[in-house]
């Protein structure tokens, strides 16, 4: 199983930037994707999360509304799109890939997004 995430980069406050996760090595339609990020000395949380149809996503708090997750699963790919970006949203933001009813979660390497002026 490989993750690949891109797209990370330094953004302004209030600007928008989107990330991607190109996953192979395994049946992408039958995993469950998912978007954590990690700030300095903070803990892993979740972002949002997308099934694996892409017929339903839950958003972390504080995510719900600026943030949106999509996938494309005839390209192994799942995006996170991020609107009206604040200094607090700053985090490397990590893939993550669990197969529906499993406990096993897989990780992408992780793309640092920094939201700064």
């Amino acid at each position: 199983v490989q993750l690949v995430e891109s797209g990370g980069g330094l953004v302004q406050p209030g600007g928008s930037l989107g990330l991607s996760c190109v996953g192979s090595g395994f049946t992408f339609s039958k995993y469950v994707m998912s978007w954590y990020r990690q700030a300095p000395g903070k803990e892993r949380d979740l972002v949002a999360r997308i099934s694996s149809s892409g017929g339903s996503t839950h958003y972390g708090d504080s995510m719900n509304g600026r943030f949106a997750i999509s996938r494309d699963n005839a390209k192994n790919t799942v995006y996170l799109q991020m609107n009206s970006l604040k200094p607090e949203d700053t985090a490397v933001y990590y893939c993550s890939a669990v197969v529906v009813g499993g406990l096993l979660r897989y990780w992408g390497q992780g793309t640092q997004v920094t939201v700064s002026s």
